[in-house]
């Protein structure tokens, strides 16, 4: 996926973080995940999009638009043999900018495997600084707190950071 900032935190008093994501064809499923205080607004640019969420997927073409409420878990990816591009806001903004500077930086830099995830050292940091606007289904959320608190030091110690000046804008 690549983005495209459109409206950052900075320039809309932290209301608004508006992108422009673009999805290479058949990409690959991200892990099933919410936002804690953030709702996202999507509208399908171009191409086709596959949404998982409440129990089901669900195809989304061009001109659709979905609204998915803070809490709700979800995933969105492109299933198509084209490429797909959604305008998509976030509201509020808090940090998911650096979240994604910090997610897109590592895997551009090879410190990701093929899905986007990093070490389980990494993560552990990654994970624990951005909670307040990104959680992953699973495993439970007190399971990530117990084994990423414990890995968080080993961590730090062997050089890993929770994000990095060169990542980001």
């Amino acid at each position: 996926m690549q983005l495209r900032f459109i409206q950052t935190a900075k320039g809309t008093n932290g209301a608004l973080l508006e992108m422009e994501a673009t999805y290479q064809p058949l990409s690959t499923e991200p892990p099933l995940h919410f936002h804690p205080g953030q709702a996202e607004d999507f509208e399908v640019l171009e191409g086709e999009m596959m949404l998982r969420m409440n129990g089901g997927t669900r195809v989304l073409k061009v001109g659709d638009r979905l609204h998915i409420p803070a809490k709700t878990p979800h995933a969105m990816w492109n299933n198509g043999p084209a490429i797909a591009v959604t305008n998509w806001q976030v509201r509020p903004a808090l940090n998911m900018e650096h979240f994604f500077e910090t997610t897109m930086g590592l895997a551009a830099d090879g410190k990701t495997n093929a899905n986007g995830v990093p070490n389980i050292l990494q993560a552990a940091l990654t994970v624990n600084k951005f909670a307040p606007v990104f959680r992953m289904m699973k495993p439970p959320y007190i399971v990530q707190k117990l084994l990423f608190g414990i890995l968080t030091p080993f961590a730090y110690l062997l050089g890993y950071r929770a994000t990095y000046e060169k990542y980001l804008n």
